[in-house]
């Protein structure tokens, strides 16, 4: 005997309980899919960004030029800001003269302080992410626990108990659990992709800043040689 499996009929008979928490699972689902949709076209934006800037800024390109050019994006990301900051920082510095450790200092956490406006946009919604994917399991548990009590106690009343009569209702009650996994999975899989895209990038950021700073002091120290050789003269 084949007996089809209708996952809306699991619903429809499922008690009002379970298909609220059924209900709130796929709610949780849309929007976790949702959350992930926007975060891949994100990541991709940053990653084509980042690999564009860095083909500029290591082709010897002049600084000046290089900051106009970014200074003029309409929509500028990521590390783009993060040179623009560092680099506005440095030029209003160096008009005054020759800069100490202090203002160097200044012009990396300006930097830095982009960079970490960067990592939060990133990161913002991963933690939704993260409770959607490990709460949805234990959602689903609870439904699944509550349809099955309830089987067992309008099963308790009849005079002749049979699986067939109690099989329906444990079925329902599996169907929230299975729900609660549909939710969850995709979540966490999202989940650690993203915060592994955050590593990546946050390291790429954080390793440009180093050499940046390291380009801007040795750019200052010419630059004061070459006025003492004109002063010399």
């Amino acid at each position: 005997m084949k007996t089809e499996l209708s996952l809306g009929q699991l619903f429809l008979d499922a008690s009002l309980l379970v298909q609220l928490i059924m209900l709130a699972l796929i709610i949780a689902s849309l929007y976790s899919w949702t959350i992930i949709f926007f975060k891949v076209k994100l990541f991709k934006r940053v990653r084509q960004y980042t690999d564009a800037f860095e083909e500029r800024f290591w082709s010897g390109k002049d600084l000046m030029s290089l900051f106009n050019e970014s200074k003029a994006q309409k929509d500028p990301t990521g590390i783009d800001n993060i040179f623009t900051s560092g680099f506005r920082e440095f030029a209003r510095m160096h008009k005054q003269g020759t800069l100490n450790d202090m203002q160097w200092d200044a012009i990396q956490r300006s930097m830095r302080v982009n960079l970490n406006r960067e990592l939060d946009t990133m990161e913002d919604n991963l933690s939704v992410l993260a409770t959607i994917g490990s709460t949805s399991p234990y959602v689903g548990l609870f439904g699944t626990v509550w349809g099955i009590m309830s089987s067992f106690t309008a099963l308790g009343s009849m005079q002749h108990a049979t699986l067939a009569l109690v099989a329906p209702g444990i079925a329902e009650a599996l169907f929230a659990t299975a729900m609660g996994l549909f939710a969850a999975i995709p979540a966490v899989v999202a989940y650690n992709r993203f915060s592994n895209e955050v590593v990546k990038i946050s390291n790429r950021y954080e390793n440009f800043v180093d050499e940046f700073v390291s380009i801007l002091m040795h750019h200052a120290a010419s630059k004061t040689e070459e006025k003492q050789e004109g002063t010399a003269t």
